[in-house]
């Protein structure tokens, strides 16, 4: 049978949260960045739906298209150790491998792109921009801007093998908990979310722990 491994991006991929830092690099009201921290803690906890928080954090954007560059660069920085040290492991395993997550596509694809993750196996948000390119908004026709979003998806491209969730959010483990996935392995190199500690069936310090389970299966 055959393997599909599917990533979150955002404190798994990468060690920190892409929308937030689009954010907060061009804020800087404290109180605004606590929020905007708050809501996204709320979100991964499952404390509040992911809709909202989503829709929550979109409000303190102000930012334009040519600013996704400045950012790209931050993310390209904070690439998940383990990642980058197995980067050999992503690359010869990209076909089975997807990127499915709650973050945007403009801002994941230059970086996982680069460890040979093809862009039709990333589903992720998309910006809405006026005409003078300034973000506006997030599609709301994804099914991924709207809550289990990240089921929606992996239900419509009705894999046929072992589905195989990496993530640190209660977003992944929805996929398991409505059973289209086998198994949900909760990524803890970056974060450790207590509220969700319960609900992976094994705890990944780090992606080494993944591949040796992986090679010895």
């Amino acid at each position: 049978m055959k393997d599909y491994i599917i990533l979150d991006f955002d404190s798994t991929f990468i060690k920190i949260e892409s929308l937030d830092e689009l954010i907060i690099t061009f804020i800087r009201d404290r109180d605004s960045l606590i929020k905007i921290q708050n809501l996204t803690k709320m979100g991964m906890n499952g404390e509040i739906s992911f809709q909202k928080s989503l829709t929550e954090r979109i409000k303190f954007l102000n930012t334009n298209k040519n600013d996704l560059d400045i950012v790209i660069d931050v993310l390209n920085q904070n690439i998940t150790d383990s990642f980058q040290k197995n980067k050999k492991f992503i690359q010869q395993n990209n076909e089975k491998i997807f990127i499915v997550s709650g973050g945007f596509f403009e801002l994941i694809y230059p970086i996982v792109s680069k460890f040979g993750i093809k862009k039709k196996n990333i589903f992720a948000n998309k910006f809405i921009y006026d005409k003078n390119d300034k973000i506006v908004g997030v599609d709301k026709n994804n099914p991924l801007s709207k809550n289990n979003g990240k089921v929606k998806i992996i239900k419509s491209l009705n894999l046929d093998g072992n589905v195989i969730v990496i993530g640190d959010g209660y977003t992944d483990y929805e996929i398991k908990k409505y059973g289209y996935a086998n198994k949900f392995y909760l990524f803890i190199e970056n974060i450790k979310r207590k509220k969700i500690l319960d609900k992976g069936d094994f705890l990944l310090k780090s992606l080494d722990d993944f591949i040796n389970n992986y090679n010895n299966d």
